[in-house]
């Protein structure tokens, strides 16, 4: 079999009609999010704050269908703009009401979580995957908030043997290629799900 690596790409940026802190929630609710993803079944949290297992099944270029883990953790970060007065001040000392008013954003992101075992059995087309995101959530007005959207995807699998008769130059071309694709239809299926469920967004 042919050893592969594929590198998919997704973005976007949505504009949600809520307010900042109702769309912050929403999008932290990690198992929630991923429930609309139409390629993950199974969302498992591990045994550390916010850190968990996706289950993907997904198809190659033959439609040939194998599964990807991919370990997850999430981080949320808040965004502050502190005026001159204040920007020397040590974080711990300021309060909420300080961080609430000099805050002019949120950024969750999703970075791989290294594992001491492996997961990968070729032979069941079980393979792993590394998966980095930033989700970056803006207020525009009071009841606008925008959400900018980056995913990367880096899965090593391998091949049925069909595509031995394939030149592996343009093996790799369809592979990654088609994992951008499988990305950005999950990402797009993801958002319109949501907006069926927490309201009014449009894609910018």
């Amino acid at each position: 079999m042919l050893e592969m690596k594929a590198t998919g790409k997704s973005k976007g940026q949505w504009m949600f009609y809520r307010n900042f802190d109702d769309t912050v929630d929403y999008l932290s609710d990690h198992t929630r999010i991923l429930s609309y993803n139409p390629f993950c079944h199974k969302v498992e949290p591990l045994d550390r704050d916010e850190a968990y297992r996706w289950h993907f099944r997904v198809t190659d270029p033959q439609n040939n269908p194998f599964d990807v883990i991919f370990n997850i953790q999430q981080e949320t970060e808040i965004l502050v703009d502190l005026p001159d007065e204040v920007a020397s001040m040590d974080p711990e000392e300021m309060s909420d009401e300080m961080i609430r008013q000099f805050t002019v954003g949120r950024k969750i992101t999703w970075r791989p979580l290294a594992q001491d075992k492996t997961f990968t059995m070729p032979e069941k087309y079980l393979f792993e995957g590394q998966v980095t995101a930033d989700m970056l959530i803006v207020p525009v007005q009071q009841e606008q908030t925008r959400v900018d959207f980056d995913l990367w995807v880096n899965v090593a699998f391998l091949l049925y043997p069909a595509f031995r008769i394939v030149p592996e130059k343009v093996v790799r071309t369809m592979v990654s290629t088609g994992m951008s694709l499988i990305m950005q239809t999950a990402t797009n299926h993801m958002f319109q799900k949501i907006s069926k469920e927490f309201g009014k967004i449009r894609k910018l």
